[in-house]
């Protein structure tokens, strides 16, 4: 398949990922058009976006023949797990994604637990359930807590549930496989060992067997200052990670990428597409949390606006099956970004407030819209749990945090909460 010199893109999805995607998409000298489905109302003052929800798999096809798409970037894991990739690509268009089959990697935490134990990769010790007696009988044979409780499917990033003691693990168990809290994919679980250390995102960009690794970035999962409250699509991310220094980089690389890449090419599964490993950085060494098949979000909004290299070179490169030895240059800023919230999220929330936007940006910020729409009368109103990623560049971390919850106190909208401590940990250890 030849590569496109000018490329007519679909990026797939509407949240702070896209969007971030979208704008990286714009600035590269490859592209000729760039649109979206569906978008999001940020997205709309940049590009077209057309009404076809991400998870129409044969909406998203006919949009791709009737735009003459080149090349599809998808942003979601769901449409993935749909075959979204599969179906494009029979049409011999690009795809930066994987297939049904690779994206399993995301969809089924025990597909991914099996792998990782065939091929020896390091992981925490866990078991697999479906019943929720042979599961309490398993936790009431532990005498050590906290214990980590996982659902096996897609839960927009909320299926994971920290025990601390036998009560909550119980509560835990019954949430997934009595009361279908998750649905199906709460129908199976893996009960883990909780592994203690610093929690790190590394970002691979594949092709079969060959990858390059993005700028590091750490995410914040908890919905409140300190780590508390429930865990949540992500409330914040910064990058570069400083614990994932050079030298430990090069170690993830040795003992958890590398491998990593093969055993998913040495399964037969094509994986052409953002490799998303989780780490816990123990005591004894780097250990894998989860496989994602697509970019992160909050951290893609961290990660895109600290590259040099072209990421649409890479993603065209990577779905042609022609990823060259690519050294990735980065800037040598960092990059923090707050996310803002509906009130109640990550539980109920309300939708079509008001949002009110300062008239000016920062030439260093971005504001990369997430759950976001334009009301009856035009105005931009909420849509979403998360609605808006303020993103700061500066010269340090310490800058940019500045920066960005700078920008933060000028944006308005009822319920809007955000964590006040992104980047806390790197900020304090670069003061001290």
């Amino acid at each position: 398949m030849t590569k496109p010199n000018s490329l007519n893109v679909l990026v797939v999805g509407g949240g702070g990922r896209e969007h971030t995607l979208v704008q990286a998409c714009l600035a590269s000298p490859l592209r000729n058009k760039v649109i979206a489905a569906p978008g999001n109302a940020g997205i709309a003052g940049i590009a077209p976006c057309f009404p076809v929800a991400a998870d129409d798999v044969d909406g998203m096809v006919k949009l791709a023949g009737d735009q003459a798409i080149d090349l599809v970037i998808v942003g979601p894991e769901v449409p993935l797990s749909l075959g979204l990739a599969d179906a494009l690509r029979e049409r011999n268009v690009l795809v930066y994604g994987p297939g049904r089959a690779a994206a399993r990697l995301e969809a089924s935490k025990i597909f991914t637990k099996d792998l990782l134990r065939k091929y020896g990769l390091p992981t925490a010790r866990s078991a697999t359930f479906t019943e929720p007696e042979p599961a309490l009988a398993y936790l009431n044979e532990r005498d050590t807590y906290p214990v980590v409780i996982k659902a096996d499917g897609l839960a927009a990033g909320k299926g994971v549930l920290i025990a601390r003691d036998a009560g909550e693990a119980e509560d835990a168990v019954r949430s997934c496989l009595e009361r279908k809290d998750f649905g199906e994919s709460g129908c199976s679980i893996l009960i883990e060992d909780h592994l203690s250390g610093d929690e790190a995102s590394l970002h691979l960009m594949v092709s079969g067997r060959d990858f390059v690794v993005l700028p590091t970035s750490q995410d914040h999962k908890r919905a409140g200052d300190n780590d508390t409250g429930p865990n949540t699509g992500g409330m914040g991310a910064y990058s570069p990670a400083e614990l994932l220094d050079s030298i430990l980089l090069e170690k993830v690389g040795q003992v958890i990428a590398r491998p990593a890449v093969e055993a998913i090419a040495s399964e037969g599964l094509d994986f052409r597409g953002t490799l998303y490993i989780g780490l816990m950085l123990t005591a004894d060494g780097p250990q894998i949390l989860e496989f994602n098949v697509r970019f992160g979000d909050p951290e893609t909004q961290v990660i895109l606006p600290r590259m040099r290299t072209d990421p649409l070179r890479l993603m065209r490169d990577c779905a042609a099956g022609e990823l060259a030895d690519t050294e990735i240059e980065e800037k040598p800023e960092a990059a923090l970004c707050v996310v803002l919230a509906a009130g109640g999220y990550p539980d109920t929330h309300p939708k079509g407030d008001t949002i009110t936007l300062p008239e000016g940006v920062p030439e260093n910020c971005h504001i990369f819209h997430a759950g976001t729409a334009l009301g009856a009368r035009g105005q931009l109103v909420t849509s979403g749990g998360r609605v808006l990623g303020v993103t700061a560049l500066a010269s340090t971390l310490t800058e940019a945090a500045r920066s960005a919850y700078s920008l933060c106190e000028e944006i308005r909208f009822d319920g809007m909460h955000y964590r006040r401590d992104i980047g806390k940990r790197q900020l304090s250890q670069q003061t001290n």
